[in-house]
């Protein structure tokens, strides 16, 4: 099978219809419950794909965050006010950057 130009601009407007799709969650609907949490999200950055390569590569960590907490930035950093530290991120993350730490741990500076 040959991939010809009109392929090409196929995909991309599937890709542009489904990115369109996506809702725009609205971050702290519930108000700020980073307070419910007993484990938090500390990433690795040497580890992370996205920190490694300098691109927006990976960001599994932003993509599966069902409260859109963690920023598409390089490195991705969490708004910890409203992380409910379910451990999505890290389940998803490819390399495993991504590790949940109690909270009590990282309060008293052992992360």
């Amino acid at each position: 099978m040959v991939f010809t130009e009109k392929d090409a601009n196929y995909e991309k407007n599937i890709s542009r219809s489904i990115l369109a799709s996506m809702q725009t969650p609205a971050v702290g609907e519930a108000g700020k419950t980073g307070s419910w949490r007993t484990v938090r999200p500390v990433i690795d950055a040497s580890r992370c794909t996205v920190v490694k390569t300098g691109k927006p590569t990976c960001h599994f960590c932003w993509m599966y965050c069902p409260e859109n907490t963690v920023t598409r930035t390089i490195p991705p950093t969490f708004n910890l006010d409203y992380c409910k530290g379910c451990g999505i991120c890290a389940t998803e993350c490819p390399t495993k950057c991504i590790e949940m730490v109690s909270e009590k741990e990282s309060r008293d500076g052992v992360c």
